[in-house]
């Protein structure tokens, strides 16, 4: 398949990810399916993309006239028999579960076209760990977003058996969608930004899980030194603490680690009481005016 053959997208997920891929698909032309399991998934998903439609026309990086034909080329369905007619490229965007990504890839090869190029957005999990699920693996490989509204970073990451052509494809498909993908010689958990991001996490966790100092203290340590905006806490806070908490428990039982296993016990005392981030409106801040954006969070005032 050549990229002119592209024509219908599906994204397996409304959550966050699935929320932001379809845009910039749906902006370049392409035709995008989101599919959910949970019909109110996709409600939900209607007004947020909507939102960050709003918002990327507020930021300058899109035109208010674009706004109602891009929307309106984004369709969704939580029948998977429907959502997989006629789909060119799949873009799985589900929790961090190994066996439910594996579980989603094998129903939807028994849907999709032979042609369908798989891809998962995972942010930590290898392809090759899945490929076999797909019952098409050497047209299946990591295509990792990033928050759109940050960056047009992609990660393009090929296991051993993923074909040339097809590494080339969805390559041609990023730069298509306004993208800047960025090939991966070879496997690696985590991509590039990703992998030196979970360390700064895993990093900051531990100190507050071990009560060396608070969050709010951390992050100033972060942004006084390195004059960045944010801090590793406030990160987290946009990414979603509830994701951040199931990627770090995942991997800390994997591991057998006893800190990674005390910092996801912190992260869940933040979940079990609901404040999960930015998008919940409390996590590690409050929000929409959190302090580490006010202008005397690194001065003594806030100590």
């Amino acid at each position: 398949m050549k990229l002119q053959n592209i024509k219908k997208i599906l994204l397996i997920g409304a959550g966050t990810m699935g929320q932001q891929i379809s845009i910039p698909c749906a902006q370049r032309g392409y035709d995008v399916v989101l599919y959910d399991i949970k019909p109110e998934m996709l409600e939900k998903a209607k007004i947020r993309i909507k939102g960050l439609m709003d918002n990327l026309v507020q930021w300058g990086k899109m035109k208010a006239e674009e706004v109602e034909p891009v929307y309106n080329r984004i369709s969704y369905c939580s029948d998977k028999v429907e959502a997989a007619k006629d789909v060119d490229l799949l873009i799985e965007s589900v929790p961090e579960d190994p066996e439910l990504k594996g579980q989603i890839f094998a129903e939807f090869n028994k849907l999709c076209p032979e042609r369908t190029i798989f891809t998962t957005n995972t942010s930590t999990l290898l392809p090759s760990k899945m490929a076999h699920h797909t019952g098409r693996s050497d047209k299946f490989l990591a295509f990792h977003f990033h928050d759109i509204t940050l960056t047009n970073i992609v990660d393009v990451m090929p296991h051993p058996g993923t074909s040339p052509e097809t590494i080339l494809l969805v390559k041609e498909f990023a730069e298509a969608i306004g993208q800047w993908p960025i090939v991966m010689k070879k496997e690696s958990g985590g991509y590039l930004f990703n992998r030196m991001l979970t360390s700064l996490f895993y990093a900051a966790q531990s100190l507050a899980a071990n009560e060396v100092a608070t969050p709010e203290d951390i992050d100033r340590a972060w942004m006084g030194v390195t004059h960045m905006l944010i801090g590793p806490f406030g990160m987290m806070d946009n990414i979603g603490i509830d994701t951040i908490w199931k990627i770090s428990d995942f991997w800390a039982k994997k591991q057998k680690d006893p800190q990674g296993i005390k910092n996801t016990e912190f992260l869940k005392s933040y979940v079990d009481r609901g404040a999960t981030g930015r998008k919940a409106g409390k996590g590690f801040y409050t929000y929409p005016n959190p302090d580490f954006s006010k202008p005397d969070f690194l001065s003594s005032k806030k100590q």
